[in-house]
């Protein structure tokens, strides 16, 4: 009779335990016109798709993008403020079988090697589900552009030479 009692409590425990989790997946995928090199002040975009793989619907659902620095020694999570203005999502309810599509826009202010997840949890359920990682380098962008230098590197001693010239034939 304990052990019937047990095995009784032992399932309810389970189903409720199972109805309260959230039965989200996320899929995180780099957009196709992404650069294969970005640099900084490129432009990037994530697309995910958020489903409820489960049999109730998701009540609250919310969605957020993470950003992390993985570089050697600079291991930090980054503010998203000058990155992104799209941080979050959010859907009142996700009815079962059905999907979220989102796109994460994210504008490149930093050299350095990060890792992007978006992570989503509903207002009923106690789980926190995140997509596969999405890992991506950002090149320094060169600070001298030959196009504008080249001008002023040639230009210059020629003014500054004109302008002794001319001097020297007012004296």
């Amino acid at each position: 009779m304990i052990l019937r009692t047990l095995i009784l409590a032992g399932a309810l425990f389970l189903t409720s335990a199972s109805a309260w989790a959230a039965p989200l997946s996320v899929d995180l995928t780099a957009a196709p016109s992404n650069p294969v090199s970005p640099q900084m002040g490129d432009n990037l975009s994530f697309h995910t798709v958020i489903r409820n793989d489960g049999s109730i619907p998701v009540d609250g659902l919310i969605a957020w993008i993470s950003l992390v620095q993985i570089d050697k020694g600079k291991e930090q999570p980054v503010d998203l403020e000058d990155w992104s203005a799209h941080k979050a999502v959010t859907a009142a309810s996700l009815a079962p079988g059905k999907t979220l599509e989102t796109d994460w826009p994210m504008r490149l202010i930093q050299s350095g090697t990060y890792r992007v997840v978006v992570s989503a949890v509903s207002r009923s359920g106690d789980n926190l589900t995140a997509s596969p990682f999405a890992d991506f380098t950002v090149r320094q962008k060169p600070v001298v552009e030959s196009q504008r230098v080249l001008p002023v590197a040639i230009g210059i001693p020629f003014l500054l030479g004109g302008m002794m010239l001319w001097r020297r034939r007012k004296a």
